[in-house]
């Protein structure tokens, strides 16, 4: 029982703390073996086709569109698409307003994936920009992705996803804003060793020529197409210089929302990518595969779980004091959780309850995404979460 209780421990510290620290020790190691090479000077532009799919997006579809055409990058070379299939508001025709954008509509929602599969034959880019139409782009997005695409062996380019935080955020908007700093880290350090392991729909981008068409029923699509390209032998690069800003979920009940579906799609993704997962394949990416990804969306909540009973048996058994006070320091936590949680629906802000409180809502995402997934009760159709005003 001890051997399987720090066995869990291990693998609980490893997944959320000790894969960062061993990726930290290894690229310093990197650095002083392996010297970083320079870039190409005269690395001319390539031609960009910009994609974003928007649902029932009119009270931001404006200030998307603002943003899009604005953006650094030489007007020539650039081809915006806009697909709104299935909307039912005023987002098409606000969209047809606009000369530079190619609009496709149709009146049926059959998901995002479905939607991006329509537009693949009207793509004129050498590179497709991903993008989700309430995200925002530094004015210098597309010019720091498309620099990594001077290595042929990069066949996508992730950005860097943003939170919007105030002071007087609530546990969703500082979790969350928490979250994607230590996500941005991890993914800096994972391409620095070798590949990142994914990518996020806020801001992404591909070699047009490597796409390859995921299942229509794909519920996080935009991780899909970066790690089949991956299972190519491309790598999959990250630019935290270009980045999508959007604001916070409005509440965590709408994160929770979020989270659920992506620990679906997780558990969806991990059961077909089976050459990310094969170590004769690719050795360094299923081992950054694993630990980046696999472990959070499969197993740890699970441990946790497991850890509470074993440290109660421990406790209560004749195994010494340190089980008892690791038992009491695990039921701390947690209270402090529950506090966090009744505050928050007092609205109430005690900024030292948002950490266990946004790591219990995570870990309870993934044990429902889980269940959703294996009941078959998660639609591919995106469903809109509510987020918080002010961009």
């Amino acid at each position: 029982m001890i051997l399987i209780f720090w066995i869990c421990i291990f693998l609980i510290v490893y997944t959320f703390a000790g894969y960062g620290l061993l990726l930290y020790i290894v690229i310093r190691i990197k650095r002083l073996l392996v010297k970083s090479k320079p870039e190409i000077d005269n690395f001319a532009p390539p031609s960009l086709t910009i994609m974003v799919a928007a649902y029932n997006e009119e009270d931001i579809i404006r200030e998307k569109i603002n943003n899009t055409i604005q953006l650094n990058y030489p007007a020539e070379l650039l081809q915006l698409i806009f697909i709104t299939d299935g909307s039912s508001d005023g987002t098409a025709d606000i969209i047809k307003q606009y000369d530079r954008i190619e609009l496709l509509h149709e009146n049926v929602r059959s998901g995002k994936m479905a939607a991006i599969k329509r537009a693949i034959p009207f793509i004129k880019g050498d590179i497709t920009v991903f993008t989700d139409a309430n995200t925002f782009l530094n004015q210098t997005a597309l010019l720091e992705l498309v620099k990594h695409y001077q290595n042929p062996k990069v066949g996508a380019v992730a950005g860097e996803k943003r939170i919007l935080v105030e002071e007087s955020a609530d546990a969703s908007s500082a979790g969350e804003g928490f979250y994607w700093k230590y996500e941005s880290k991890l993914k800096q350090w994972d391409y620095e060793l070798y590949s990142n392991v994914g990518a996020a729909g806020e801001l992404f981008s591909i070699r047009t020529a490597l796409y390859e068409p995921v299942e229509s029923d794909t519920i996080i699509d935009d991780h899909m197409i970066a790690m089949r390209i991956a299972e190519k032998g491309y790598i999959i690069a990250y630019e935290p210089a270009a980045y999508a800003m959007e604001t916070a979920s409005a509440n965590v009940s709408e994160e929770l929302k979020r989270k659920i579906r992506i620990a679906a799609g997780g558990i969806q993704s991990i059961l077909r990518l089976k050459k990310s997962a094969n170590p004769f394949h690719n050795p360094v990416f299923t081992f950054q595969y694993i630990s980046h990804r696999v472990l959070r969306w499969t197993i740890t909540p699970f441990l946790l779980i497991l850890v509470f009973i074993l440290n109660g048996f421990l406790a209560f058994g004749d195994y010494g004091v340190f089980y008892k006070v690791l038992f009491i320091a695990q039921i701390l936590f947690y209270l402090l959780s529950l506090i966090g949680l009744y505050f928050e629906n007092r609205n109430l802000r005690i900024k030292i309850l948002f950490i266990p409180y946004y790591f219990c809502v995570m870990n309870y995402a993934v044990l429902a995404g889980i269940i959703r997934f294996y009941k078959k009760n998660q639609s591919a159709a995106w469903e809109k979460s509510i987020r918080k005003t002010g961009i």
